[in-house]
């Protein structure tokens, strides 16, 4: 997860949309902090042939809604008439809204955290956390954080949300020839909820549900009213721009984060988007192995988002662009399929890439999810080269881990 938070924030303060990319949950990072979404003026645009290639190529990354590729497409009366009623009834509405929830719930976190002592290492302000406090404070942060959540996703138009507990009668990874697991393992509690990663709306599903750790930029840390809340809900921040120090330390403080939440009830979950970004919800894309370095069971979780005008997805579109439309969007739609907790055995254990692979194939079996090779970079060029810029992006000759 990147800096959905972020850019969630930056919708209401700022006009410029951020860069719409999510960071590896195991620790590697690129040092590339361009604007993905921002043309060279002296670009040409894309032909109508080379785009139907790309879209081909990156079909994982392509919107298919009724707003077209990085939502600029030409609309039909109707939905110029509809999306002009929304903005000047719904939108001021939600915006308000959703500024309230999350003031409120940052005054929550303020109260709740006051006179605590935060885990802070080497007195870095984005280094604290308070997901491991204990007593009423914890539990008024975790049970107002996740009634807060879900009214945040009433605002964005999510009023209601189909939850799928799906049972398998035989073993999840029968298909990989497995071992059996006996009926008193089935209540093991999960070391983290993986995901797959299709909108920053994803982050207040989870929050509503689980209310889990995540991996974040260690800038969100630093934002106002989201650092506070970032915090409380125990993230693990990450430097980008560093791979010397930093690509140890993270993968080691996820590692030993989901161990701690498979040994201790107590502790917080984590969340982890293993595919590193987000895609247009009918792809799967290649599993980063952080989320499978603890060798604990894992509990996948996929997120669908069904659409008749305005997809929620968040692939090929500004952050600003999409917080806009998806606001003037009457009603939005969520599917959520909860998966039996997969257990690795010990080859799985022993090989994190196998365990990452094996439950992506899972995900992609049951979620009938296409499974795509592409990854970040692949992304950043579809997007350089929808906004005109012909130019290879430095993206390129840098390796995507």
């Amino acid at each position: 997860m990147e800096s959905e938070l972020k850019d969630m924030s930056s919708a209401v303060h700022s006009p410029e949309p951020k860069s719409a990319e999510s960071i590896p949950d195991d620790g590697s990072f690129a040092k590339d902090d361009r604007p993905l979404l921002k043309p060279e003026p002296s670009s040409a645009a894309v032909s109508g042939d080379s785009l139907e290639e790309m879209e081909k190529k990156f079909a994982a990354y392509v919107r298919n809604d009724v707003y077209g590729p990085m939502g600029r497409g030409e609309l039909p009366l109707l939905e110029k008439v509809l999306l002009g009623l929304a903005m000047v009834t719904l939108v001021p509405i939600r915006l308000v809204a959703g500024m309230a929830v999350l003031v409120l719930y940052y005054l929550i976190c303020r109260i709740c955290t006051l006179f605590w002592s935060s885990n802070r290492e080497e007195d870095l302000e984005e280094e604290e956390d308070y997901a491991h406090m204990g007593g009423w404070r914890r539990a008024v942060i975790v049970s107002c954080g996740r009634i807060l959540s879900r009214v945040m996703l009433l605002v964005f138009g999510f009023y209601w949300i189909n939850e799928t507990y799906r049972i398998l009668t035989t073993d999840p990874k029968s298909n990989t020839e497995n071992e059996s697991k006996d009926e008193s393992e089935e209540l093991e509690r999960p070391g983290a909820i993986i995901s797959n990663h299709v909108s920053y709306v994803d982050i207040l599903y989870h929050m509503s549900s689980s209310f889990p750790s995540f991996v974040a930029k260690r800038s969100v840390a630093r934002l106002p009213l989201v650092g506070l809340i970032s915090k409380c809900l125990g993230c693990v921040f990450v430097q980008r721009e560093s791979r010397s120090s930093d690509f140890k330390g993270v993968a080691a403080v996820v590692t030993e984060r989901v161990s701690q939440s498979y040994q201790d009830e107590s502790a917080p979950l984590m969340m982890l988007f293993p595919e590193g970004t987000t895609t247009n919800g009918d792809f799967l894309l290649p599993f980063k192995t952080g989320a499978f370095l603890a060798k604990a069971p894992v509990l996948p979780v996929i997120l669908r988002y069904p659409y008749q005008r305005f997809s929620p997805a968040w692939d090929s579109i500004s952050g600003v662009r999409h917080v806009f439309l998806l606001l003037c969007q009457f009603v939005n739609h969520l599917d959520v399929t909860r998966l039996p907790i997969y257990y690795p055995n010990e080859q799985e254990k022993n090989d994190p890439k196998l365990f990452a692979d094996n439950v992506r194939r899972f995900m992609a079996k049951e979620g009938n999810l296409v499974m795509s090779d592409i990854g970040l970079a692949e992304k950043r060029i579809y997007h350089a080269a929808l906004n005109g810029n012909n130019s290879l992006p430095t993206v390129l000759h840098q390796k995507d881990d």
